[in-house]
């Protein structure tokens, strides 16, 4: 049974930056504290907590005068930072530069639509991390949707400024732009701005091509992350024999009956050294070669 891990998952560069800068932040000893899990996958948190990295919630914040908090790849809202600045606490701001690009450009699209008297509409998941980072740039003066049937909440006689949270799809991207520009009563007041990432977005298609080549493919998430659910499906369509785990303890004999192949992916929040330890499980207890 022939058994490879896809060279193209694992983690996205935001979140390689912000585990490196806890690490580093991490190596003179001590204790971090991480505003939120620093990546959706159990695992990993778990190895840095090893080296001291403490996750904690925004009401705890007040506790923490002198210390050192992490700021994770998703951002946070201005009032973060200021009530950080309020306690002394020093910040590792590991925010991904795509998402601190985006912050920026909210801003100017904010200023845009009050000039003009239009509106600033987010595709993105309500409550999600980054989401609320973008909506504190602007007061919370944008509106969020999280899918085609939502834009019933839009003015559509007022000017539009639409973009996006950088891991949303493409498709669903497509298709919100495509169904404003048909209601707006005006269309050339309608700016789009495709503002999703194309390291994250661009797995889709590649996974598309990689589950099918496998009789089985072992698809390494997080249960909390957002992103691996998706990708997790997008495999899954292209081949019914997928199996998401969160690790190698998960792996079911049954899975690979009669298998000669198996494909192992996972998600931007999945660690390379994870979906090794998952191919040597495989390889060790249902045969195989790497």
């Amino acid at each position: 049974m022939l058994i490879e891990i896809d060279d193209r998952s694992g983690f996205c560069f935001g979140v390689v930056r912000a585990i490196s800068m806890a690490e580093e932040a991490l190596a003179p000893g001590g204790e971090v504290f991480s505003l939120g899990d620093i990546v959706h996958n159990r695992v990993e948190v778990q190895r840095l907590e090893g080296l001291g990295l403490r996750t904690i919630r925004h009401g705890q914040l007040g506790n923490l005068a002198g210390r050192t908090v992490l700021i994770r790849a998703h951002g946070e809202p201005p009032a973060t930072y200021e009530a950080a600045s309020g306690r002394g606490i020093r910040l590792v701001d590991a925010t991904c530069p795509v998402v601190a690009r985006l912050q920026k450009i909210i801003k100017e699209a904010h200023r845009q639509m009050q000039e003009a008297g239009g509106q600033v509409v987010i595709l993105g998941k309500r409550g999600h991390a980054e989401v609320v980072g973008l909506t504190g740039q602007v007061d919370g003066d944008a509106l969020v949707v999280e899918r085609v049937e939502d834009l019933g909440r839009i003015d559509f006689a007022r000017p539009i400024y639409l973009l996006s949270q950088t891991t949303q799809s493409l498709e669903l991207f497509a298709a919100v732009r495509d169904e404003i520009l048909r209601r707006a009563a005006d269309p050339a007041a309608v700016t789009v701005n495709d503002t999703i990432c194309r390291q994250v977005s661009n797995r889709n298609p590649h996974l598309t091509g990689f589950a099918a080549r496998y009789d089985v493919v072992v698809f390494v998430s997080g249960s909390k992350s957002s992103n691996g659910r998706v990708l997790y499906e997008v495999c899954r369509a292209a081949n019914s024999r997928t199996y998401k785990i969160e690790d190698e303890s998960e792996l079911e004999a049954a899975w690979f009956a009669g298998c000669r192949s198996v494909g192992i992916c996972g998600a931007t929040s999945t660690p390379k050294w994870l979906m090794a330890r998952v191919a040597d499980r495989i390889a060790a207890e249902f045969g195989g070669e790497k």
